[in-house]
């Protein structure tokens, strides 16, 4: 070896390391990947799947104030929208916890509580967006309508739509290029507005109706289909997402084309890294809510949860809390920006995360001078550096884009507010927030078994 490959870092290509069996073994993780993609297109819809796939592989459910003990495989699932997966290990618990804390919910258009109304013969419903979007990449595509509607009975009534063969789907209409050139001379950002996203769902009139005949048509099939009244879209939670699935994309079948990736490709791959994991650790797996709107609330990171289930288990095992935080671990899992060649210019080449890197680890987020970020220290990713290194995970470092350009923020700093060792690690994405988001498999299986070491 010369001195220059002694001294000098490079980054490499999956594909210069993962080949043969592996390759098979990455294919057919992405499968069952974007399996799960196609039935977690909502938090609900996720934490269900998770719960599904946690319970095949013998966990149980467990109610905080239970007694665990080393060997368990338990879950806790917070009003359905976010979830605490676990295993007790034998070790002791103030040796500390290793935690992987991804999000489950991703941008999307929420129905307003009064979304119904008619226009000159057309039915429509009226959105409020979720999180950091493009608004215009939001027209002209097939929306499905997934969600819950409460009733004041106290039953809760499922609706999907759109993601069946023979079903239909709903949209956003766009200007036509012909009337749209003032439109077009507009910033990208005022082109479409936030009130303009209303989703087109009908056109037929009921019969004998003289007013609002479109929109009492649409009530009525609702009606018909799930029981539901226009007054129950008060207590509901409905919401528009893409109608597509999943796919491969390229010839070479590398990448795969879905929504969602932010954050399912590092939710799903901490979720079977916990489930195949067998150390003496104990290991939490958080499934949070809300992290695209700043974690607000009892289903995002910034809720109390994670310290009342780590004092729970501390008081079942006859840990102190507070050294059991002191020593525990996390990361962070969520996406990275991966470098587009398009546009290049937004990115620093040398510090930048690129598809079939690897699982990208990145020190802080944050915006300009590292503003709302979590700052990993230097001995915290020494460590994680030689267990990646010694079990033979690909990755990579990167930052969010050129220091003035913009940036992000993850969970990270609220797991490190409670004193506890915090980095974000996950998948690079192309085209982030935008309604399907494009990831690399190599990185994909990256991450999985990053999170496996890490749980060692």
């Amino acid at each position: 070896m010369s001195i220059k490959d002694k001294l000098m870092y490079k980054k490499k290509s999956s594909y210069e390391i993962y080949t043969g069996e592996m390759t098979e073994k990455i294919q057919n993780y992405a499968s069952e990947y974007s399996a799960f993609l196609n039935k977690s297109k909502t938090e609900r819809e996720t934490v269900a799947a998770s719960v599904e796939l946690l319970e095949k592989n013998g966990f149980s459910a467990y109610k905080l104030g239970d007694r665990v003990k080393a060997g368990d495989k338990l879950y806790y699932s917070n009003r359905g929208k976010s979830l605490f997966a676990f295993t007790v290990g034998s070790e002791s618990l103030e040796n500390g916890i290793r935690i992987c804390a991804a999000h489950i919910d991703s941008p999307r258009l929420d129905l307003k509580q009064i979304p119904l109304f008619e226009d000159s013969g057309l039915g429509y419903l009226k959105t409020h967006y979720y999180g950091g979007i493009k608004k215009y990449q939001w027209t002209a595509i097939p929306l499905a309508l997934h969600g819950v509607v409460a009733l004041k009975s106290g039953e809760t009534v499922n609706i999907v739509i759109g993601e069946e063969d023979t079903d239909p789907v709903f949209c956003i209409t766009d200007l036509l290029p012909h009337l749209g050139k003032a439109q077009m001379e507009k910033p990208m950002a005022k082109a479409i507005t936030g009130e303009g996203l209303n989703i087109l769902i009908g056109s037929t009139p009921l019969e004998g109706e003289e007013q609002d005949a479109v929109k009492i048509n649409m009530m009525r099939i609702l009606n018909d289909k799930y029981g539901i009244v226009e007054e129950d879209f008060l207590s509901a939670e409905l919401t528009a997402v893409p109608a597509d699935k999943a796919r491969d994309l390229g010839l070479d079948r590398s990448l795969i084309l879905g929504y969602g990736h932010d954050d399912r490709c590092c939710s799903y791959p901490a979720l079977t890294a916990l489930i195949e994991n067998n150390s003496e650790h104990t290991v939490i797996c958080v499934l949070a809510d809300k992290e695209e709107i700043g974690s607000e609330g009892n289903t995002g990171m910034k809720s109390s949860l994670l310290l009342d289930l780590i004092d729970e288990l501390s008081v079942s095992l006859g840990a102190d809390p507070i050294v059991v935080r002191a020593n525990s671990r996390c990361l962070s899992a969520d996406v990275s920006a991966g470098y587009d060649p398009l546009y290049a210019e937004v990115y620093d080449r040398s510090n930048c995360a690129m598809l079939n890197g690897g699982v990208v680890m990145m020190k802080y987020t944050g915006h300009a001078g590292k503003a709302s970020s979590n700052d990993a220290s230097a001995e915290y990713i020494a460590s994680l550096r030689g267990a990646f290194d010694n079990s033979g995970v690909h990755w990579q470092t990167a930052e969010l884009g050129k220091v003035d350009e913009g940036g992000g923020g993850t969970v990270a700093m609220y797991i490190a507010d409670i004193n506890i060792d915090t980095i974000d690690l996950g998948v690079p994405v192309l085209s982030m927030h935008a309604p399907l988001e494009v990831i690399a498999k190599n990185d994909l299986y990256s991450a999985h078994l990053a999170f496996l070491a890490f749980c060692k």
